[in-house]
């Protein structure tokens, strides 16, 4: 197969234009090519705004690539199963949490002939839905179930971004996967592919029945609370009250599984504090986005929902950047423990509500918060609470215009509302960050601005806080190439938790690297 770069089609133009210029490229006749699939397609806004295209084409004859620009051999993304292993010990394959990571170990798992037992403290996706619209509408929290726990992990409430710079050849298995257990077949090409909330919630509950149709074993509201060690190795876990035999656990928590990160420190397995980001979530009219982004072919169906990634170094060399920008979707409440208010974003496929969010987060640093190993996670819970307190409790999320809080003044601008559920209190933010995070976000704004003209004068965007979850505070420390811990030879730190990933896709990638380095040294149950 031959991959061909950046083929640009206009808007009006068709797929059999595509075929034409595929073939002007590689300077064949449209009759040689026996077929060509669609690698990403992306928008691009230079010299106009076209759809440019990269495509792998299987021709009839050989032609020689030297001379001609943007093409090459295609890499060979097809996935390579691991050879089993022999060891046979007692005990099962736990896997702790059942977000993307913990997913995608369990189907390899499953699908090679172990039978993993996942462990999830959270409610299947049905009930999870119920507990989480009901915190929404009341304010009424289940901390074992919620945004950030329960079938599907953090990602089954966002907007089921798909976007990652991983080259890892596992990336289009994963992407495969999703496909066949429901997303559509866009997300194999689109440069910034999405499920969407509401259609992730059906496709991970056909994932989790088919693992079990495999073999394997799914367990909500099931905890991990210890485990036991015998010569650097775990040999039982503790679930719920329930001990169990284990021969590996795959610990694929999240990274907002605080309990654990103490049970860690306790039991001295390695790990090291590590940077991350807080900030707030700003909501800005779709409609302004769009034209931003799209000018004159704003709404043009075709495109879709426009989206931006901004990103800034302010004079004092700290990162600002948006994160998990959400189009067409609402601020949801993202709280796992009471008494404290987090936020994150959220969309649904068709991304049809009024406004666009994004996060605008700051880098933090040990420097910033303190060097000893869980001092991060004590900044996250600090500002958690404090955004609870000045907001009023019952889960209410403090929020301010763009205009107060950069002490503009907005004479005609329309002011945007709020989409955060239970509903947001007026206050004043600098009252909520410290004064670095407050000068680092003005900063942002401003250097923003600069990049999508309006950003902070045409409307009167509006930014609810806190969001303090983007990534773990810690990294579970693991070896390079068994991916086992450093301090136990039978646990696998895995995904966002562990500090191995940022994302669906690259957390789903590493938990099969996870799953293929047990499958490799264990045999399996059945055949």
């Amino acid at each position: 197969m031959i991959r061909v770069n950046e083929v640009k089609i206009r808007l009006d133009e068709k797929e059999k234009d595509l075929l034409k210029k595929i073939a002007k490229r590689l300077q064949v006749e449209t009759k040689a090519i026996r077929s060509y699939r669609i690698v990403k397609e992306s928008v691009d806004a230079r010299d106009g705004l076209h759809l440019s295209y990269c495509v792998d084409v299987d021709l009839d004859k050989e032609i020689s690539l030297e001379k001609i620009k943007n093409v090459s051999i295609a890499p060979n993304m097809t996935y390579r199963y691991p050879c089993k292993g022999n060891r046979k010990e007692a005990g099962k394959i736990v896997i702790a949490g059942f977000g993307p990571a913990g997913i995608f170990a369990a189907l390899l798992l499953s699908q090679m002939g172990y039978c993993p037992l996942v462990v999830e403290q959270g409610e299947s996706v049905d009930e999870r839905v119920k507990s989480v619209n009901q915190f929404f509408s009341e304010g009424k929290l289940n901390p074992y179930s919620n945004v950030q726990f329960g079938e599907g992990g953090a990602g089954t409430f966002s907007d089921g971004k798909l976007t990652t710079r991983s080259k890892d050849y596992r990336s289009y298995k994963v992407l495969e996967e999703l496909v066949k257990y429901g997303a559509h077949e866009e997300i194999l090409y689109q440069a910034y592919p999405h499920i969407g909330s509401d259609k992730l919630q059906g496709i991970v509950k056909r994932m989790r029945e088919d693992i079990i149709a495999m073999g394997g074993e799914v367990c909500f509201n099931s905890k991990l609370n210890d485990f036991t060690l015998v010569d650097g190795k775990i040999n039982k876990v503790l679930v719920n009250d329930t001990w169990i035999d284990c021969k590996a656990l795959i610990l694929a928590v999240g990274h907002s599984a605080r309990d654990i990160f103490h049970l860690l420190e306790k039991k001295q397995v390695c790990m090291e504090s590590k940077s991350f980001a807080v900030g707030v979530r700003i909501e800005h009219p779709q409609s302004f986005i769009d034209r931003s982004q799209y000018k004159e072919y704003a709404n043009h169906p075709r495109l879709g929902k426009a989206s931006y990634r901004l990103t800034h170094t302010t004079k004092e060399g700290r990162g600002v950047y948006t994160f998990c920008m959400c189009p067409g979707g609402y601020v949801v409440a993202s709280a796992s423990e009471k008494g404290q208010v987090v936020v994150n974003g959220m969309s649904d496929y068709a991304r049809d509500q009024k406004n666009a969010n994004s996060a605008i987060l700051v880098q933090v640093t040990p420097e910033d918060f303190g060097k000893n190993l869980l001092d991060g996670m004590y900044f996250q819970e600090s500002l958690e609470k404090k955004a609870y307190e000045i907001a009023g409790g019952k889960y209410f999320a403090p929020a301010q215009y763009v205009s107060d809080f950069l002490g503009i003044d907005y004479k005609d601008s329309e002011k945007v509302e709020a989409s955060y559920r239970p509903g947001v209190t007026m206050c004043n933010l600098h009252d909520l960050f410290p004064e670095y995070i407050i000068d680092a976000l003005k900063e942002g704004l401003w250097a923003f601005n600069k990049k999508i003209k309006g950003f902070v004068e045409e409307h009167d965007a509006i930014m609810t806080a806190v969001e303090t979850r983007s990534s773990s505070p810690v990294r579970i420390l693991r070896d390079r190439d068994t991916l086992k811990s450093l301090s136990c030879d039978n646990l696998y730190p895995c995904g966002e938790g562990a500090g191995y990933a940022g994302g669906i896709v690259s957390a789903a990638i590493d938990g099969l690297r996870i799953a293929e380095k047990i499958i490799e040294l264990f045999a399996p149950e059945k055949e």
